[in-house]
């Protein structure tokens, strides 16, 4: 109780969003490996829900890093994500971790985890980004060079539609008032925080829409995005066909980004 007390203290003097709102409920969750969603998908933390839609939080969404160059979006974290957050968010408390430590640490341990994350390498590799930011591969952006990268979402939070991982079509962003409003007005305004300039990089059409109206809408900064760079999800079948089509755009985009970061 007395760890508890403290953490509400620190957590206060931090800036994150939610973490205040939902760690009582994280200290209670079951000390075991592999958590389930019927230990995550509760009431407990669940943000709102239309219909079949529903938003629950992840502790990973609570951090930014402000001084990120280059900027990875989603459509939304997944399950598999949101219960690797959970789990590092938990032993983070163990560890007497400050909020933003616990944060910061969820936010490595989900990012675009499991065979994502080793597709996603793959590509940033071929388009000339490991040579960009000087390193022998894009993976150091996930280790040593993590200060590089920004992560994140234009839903912030997971989204499940009938319990499985939204994908962006149904019901489309656009035609959800909920989901709109983190696209379009959350999302620009974190993308906002960040200090340097940016290569902004939107996995898959549906994000890339989103991106597409914001930067029509002057809302987002739209002359170093890498459009038509596919979601590296091993679901998505056409991802290596969609990534070839683009390959030789991307590097180009890539080498004037590095360039004009090079005379900043």
């Amino acid at each position: 109780m007395k760890g508890i007390i403290l953490w509400r203290i620190l957590t206060l003097s931090y800036r994150n969003r939610r973490l205040e709102e939902f760690l009582e409920a994280i200290t209670q969750l079951p000390q075991k490996s592999m958590l389930s969603k019927d230990d995550l998908l509760t009431k407990q933390f669940l943000i709102e829900e239309h219909e079949d839609l529903e938003i629950y939080y992840s502790p990973h969404n609570d951090y930014i890093n402000q001084d990120a160059s280059i900027v990875i979006v989603g459509i939304t974290p997944g399950w598999t994500q949101m219960r690797t957050a959970f789990r590092q968010a938990i032993e983070s408390i163990k560890k007497g971790d400050s909020p933003e430590q616990l944060v910061k640490k969820a936010k490595i341990a989900a990012s675009f985890s499991g065979t994502m994350r080793a597709n996603l390498i793959e590509m940033l590799d071929e388009c000339g980004i490991a040579k960009a930011v000087h390193t022998a591969s894009s993976a150091s952006l996930f280790t040593e060079k993590r200060h590089l990268l920004h992560t994140t979402s234009v839903i912030r939070y997971p989204v499940f539609y009938q319990k499985k991982n939204y994908t962006g079509y149904r019901p489309k962003i656009d035609r959800s008032a909920m989901l709109s409003r983190y696209a379009y007005e959350e999302f620009p305004e974190e993308i906002a925080e960040l200090n340097n300039p940016s290569l902004i990089i939107p996995l898959g059409k549906s994000v890339e829409q989103v991106v597409r109206t914001l930067i029509t809408d002057k809302k987002f900064p739209g002359d170093t995005c890498l459009f038509g760079f596919p979601h590296p999800s091993g679901a998505n079948v056409h991802r290596k066909k969609q990534f070839q089509e683009h390959v030789d755009s991307f590097k180009g985009i890539v080498e004037r980004w590095a360039e004009k970061s090079s005379k900043i």
